[in-house]
């Protein structure tokens, strides 16, 4: 896609600086709370700082929204960042929802993509090549990894671009649709976070009773109920303490530290306790 900068706002050289920044500080900053985002935020501050230099109120509030958590492989990045500057440079500080939408639908189904493409398959080829010939001691084996971070350096530069054209599409020709394609990426955001529930939380209760011959796995029983049942618990009371005053990220964390050795070791103290009757 040729690269087409037609706005009046953002210059080329803004939107190279971003790109250089994504290349190198995506990971800035990376924690638990939010992982990539403050590495986002700082990528995308040259843009920030020529739409917003004019109204510290406005830059504040896309601060703000900047900070999000946000996740996904760093070359697939620049699409969103690209969409990202060219839906704040149409609509202003007024489109922050559907770029919470954009950011928030995209970054997984990207990350599963970018996984793949940039880290199983990039790596398993270009090193295994690479290394069989350097085994040969042909210094060829040197070189390929140099030319296809090189090859990757500039898809990742048109992905910039081709982020940014298609978000200024999506701005301008279809201002009219952005309510029900705002929706429609938040839904695809929150389905990407409830999938995430079962695959990053793992807990299983080993608890059993034992009536006469007969055996009850309460894990069995629950999964009956609702698949999952137990992670499912853990998220809405992290969720739910996150919402209290006084209760941080940090205190969260020793908060289930505490919760996991005590059920943990709960099957244990219900049998101790079931042999003194």
């Amino acid at each position: 896609m040729a690269e087409r900068i037609e706005s009046k706002k953002l210059t080329k050289q803004d939107i190279n600086k971003v790109y250089v920044r994504n290349l190198f500080a995506l990971q800035y900053g990376w924690n638990y709370e939010k992982m990539q985002g403050l590495g986002y935020t700082y990528v995308i501050m040259p843009a920030l700082k020529r739409l917003y230099k004019n109204d510290p109120e406005k830059m504040k509030k896309a601060l703000k929204m900047q900070l999000s958590y946000f996740n996904t492989t760093p070359a697939m990045a620049h699409l969103i960042v690209g969409a990202d500057m060219a839906l704040e440079e149409e609509l202003g500080i007024e489109s922050e929802e559907t770029v919470m939408a954009v950011k928030t639908g995209l970054m997984g189904p990207l990350a599963g993509v970018g996984d793949t493409l940039f880290i199983a398959i990039y790596r398993a080829i270009v090193f295994s090549i690479a290394a069989y010939i350097a085994m040969q001691g042909n210094p060829v084996g040197l070189i390929i990894p140099l030319l296809a971070c090189a090859a990757v350096m500039w898809v990742r530069y048109k992905f910039t671009y081709i982020g940014y054209n298609s978000g200024r599409k999506l701005a301008t020709s279809f201002a009219d649709k952005l309510a029900p394609i705002t929706e429609a990426a938040s839904i695809l955001g929150l389905t990407v976070v409830g999938a995430l529930i079962p695959s990053v939380i793992n807990y299983k209760t080993d608890l059993a009773f034992t009536m006469g011959e007969v055996t009850f796995a309460l894990q069995d029983m629950l999964d009956k109920i609702l698949p999952c049942m137990l992670p499912l618990g853990i998220v809405m009371l992290s969720y739910w303490l996150l919402g209290k005053k006084g209760i941080n990220s940090t205190k969260l964390i020793f908060i289930l530290i505490a919760l996991g050795m005590v059920l943990g070791n709960l099957q244990g103290m219900l049998t101790v306790v079931a042999g003194l009757f």
